[in-house]
């Protein structure tokens, strides 16, 4: 328990509450979006392979480069201090045929089997929660977001933008449907949860908690360390050039309207959808800090130094020394609005939520997601992609914490025995994690028994199959695709660190002995051009990406090389 008398133990309330209605009204998810679903007898009922996805069987249109990062890119003008953003030229396709030949004349006789869109990390943020650790800034500029406010507005443009194509801007089929792979949330947060599904599902947001009056957080804190948008103080990152932006604030908590997608969508989990923070095993004190009026916004950059190399050493999976911190400098730290919304959400909370008719919006109900998975506490599934091809969502993070990940033995079986059961079709793998970053072996508290499992076991297990094309992810914010053997890793950047991207993924039999998976990169549809007197919803999108851009500390590799990006990825059809 935390020890100041302000912070009040909420979980009983919560559980006996909201939680509970998120689940009424079950039914079983479809794999089709129609409602209708047959499930596979060798994966059992958390399997959904059934007919194609509805939107799937369209007609092809011409192919386009229209609102695809083959068109355009925004990009800067100036070479120092604050940039401010305009268009630049697009980024060309490369051919990469590490795993197969070319042959040419494939473009006119190819078929496509199969056109999706992934989007990845989009850490839609309650910024004001207690639970943040902005406080880490002090040890290192580049560990807190400027942009961070405005994560609801930026995909709610991004959704814009994928119902906005025209199709695949190879083949031109049709989108199919959206995968998200992983951290939809930041804070683990059922406020969070509900702006996520909302979003994607299509309604009204308001990004605010706390106060419905106003903003408590670290941009109204008075605090040189953060970015102070609406007042004169002359912080850290005016220093650098940040604007001064009078009524930002108010602006940034205000309603948001997401049009939602317009094509089925499913889910994948991430580390920050599961743990605390994204690094740490669920606990009272989590829940008992998030929900409570306590926020801490400051410690010394000596303290701030030390927490920053226990956090990523990841000998710390329970978050101890971070707790400690928080505990003793609770009682000087800032009095804010309690909230229970912010309270964190199990495994099971988050799929009967995915489950909940309300935000069925494209379906299919669950989003890949079934009652099967809800009765067993399990979070990965398959489902049918088109005909012939079928996708694969695992759930790769430790419950044990920290924010790398793996596997567990019953997870890997039933990955095996889905792919023995499929083995005449095409399989594409979904998953947060990359294969680099699943060396974290931390026990799950619920099977404490259970083997875990590392990436390089995992590669060796997809590069038994012959029919794996691809293993599709995120988490490290960078695009970049490798080749593995007989199939493609595809890692695609996040939406909430510059360039705040998302991949639309073709699939195709060039007819010529080869496949060809083609991956063209897009931005969200707000203008690369900001108005700094615009504070309107496509205003802010514009401003989250310029804002993004200039994060002080910010990585200037997350868009990858050319041959990460827009590419044409020959395998062998076997």
């Amino acid at each position: 328990m935390l020890t100041p008398a302000s912070v009040i133990n909420r979980r009983n309330l919560l559980i006996a509450s909201g939680v509970a209605a998120a689940g009424a009204g079950l039914g079983l998810a479809s794999g089709s979006g129609t409602g209708e679903a047959t499930a596979s007898p060798v994966a059992q009922a958390r399997t959904v392979v059934g007919a194609a996805p509805a939107a799937a069987a369209g007609p092809a249109a011409a192919p386009s480069k229209a609102g695809t990062t083959l068109q355009s890119v925004a990009a800067p003008h100036g070479t120092a201090g604050y940039r401010r953003l305009a268009d630049g030229p697009g980024w060309k396709r490369v051919l990469r045929t590490d795993l197969a030949a070319a042959k040419s004349g494939r473009d006119t006789r190819r078929t496509a089997l199969a056109c999706f869109v992934q989007l990845t990390d989009l850490h839609l943020s309650d910024v004001q929660s207690p639970l943040r650790t902005e406080f880490l800034r002090a040890a290192q500029l580049s560990g807190w977001r400027p942009q961070e406010t405005l994560t609801v507005a930026g995909v709610a443009s991004l959704i814009e933008r994928i119902n906005g194509l025209r199709g695949g801007s190879a083949t031109g089929a049709p989108i199919g449907f959206v995968m998200t792979t992983g951290d939809n949330t930041d804070n683990n947060s059922q406020l969070e949860l509900d702006w996520f599904l909302t979003a994607m599902s299509g309604g009204r947001i308001t990004p605010n908690s706390g106060d419905p009056k106003g903003y408590e957080g670290v941009q109204d804190s008075g605090l040189k360390l953060f970015w102070q948008p609406d007042a004169a103080l002359r912080d850290a990152d005016k220093q650098l050039g940040f604007p001064r932006l009078p009524g930002f604030l108010d602006a940034a908590i205000r309603e948001v309207t997401s049009p939602g997608l317009t094509v089925p969508w499913y889910s994948t989990v991430g580390n920050h959808d599961m743990l605390s923070s994204g690094a740490y095993a669920a606990g009272s004190f989590w829940t008992d800090l998030a929900t409570g009026s306590r926020k801490l916004q400051a410690v010394s950059a000596t303290e701030a130094a030390k927490l920053l190399k226990t956090i990523r050493s990841g000998k710390d999976p329970k978050g101890t020394a971070v707790q400690d911190a928080i505990r003793a400098h609770l009682p000087k730290a800032r009095t804010v609005t309690a909230d229970e919304r912010r309270a964190p959400f199990s495994p099971h909370q988050y799929l009967a939520a995915h489950l909940a008719p309300k935000y069925k919006g494209a379906g299919p109900v669950g989003h890949g997601y079934t009652a099967a998975n809800l009765a067993d506490n399990q979070l990965y599934y398959a489902f049918t992609v088109a005909k012939g091809v079928i996708g694969v969502s695992l759930d790769t993070t430790d419950r044990g914490g920290h924010y790398n990940g793996s596997l567990g033995t019953a997870q890997l079986r039933w990955l095996e025995k889905t792919l023995n059961a499929h083995k005449d079709r095409h399989v594409l793998v979904f998953s947060h994690h990359t294969s680099t970053s699943m060396a974290n072996l931390n026990p799950d508290p619920a099977k404490p028994h259970e083997k875990r499992h590392s990436g390089a076991e995992l590669l060796a297990l997809l590069n038994k199959h012959r029919n794996v094309l691809a293993w599709i992810n995120g988490h490290s914010h960078q695009n970049r695709i490798t080749p593995h053997g007989g199939f493609w890793e595809i890692t695609t950047a996040s939406h909430i660190d510059f360039p705040q991207l998302a991949r639309v993924i073709e699939l195709a039999d060039n007819h010529d002995g080869t496949l060809s998976l083609i991956t063209t990169l897009v931005e969200s549809a707000a203008p690369h051009t900001t108005d700094f007197g615009d504070l309107s919803q496509t205003g802010l999108a514009s401003l989250y990406r310029e804002l993004a851009f200039n994060k002080p500390g910010a990585s200037t590799a997350l868009a990858g090389k050319p041959a990460d990006r827009n590419t044409e990825l020959l395998l062998k059809k076997r």
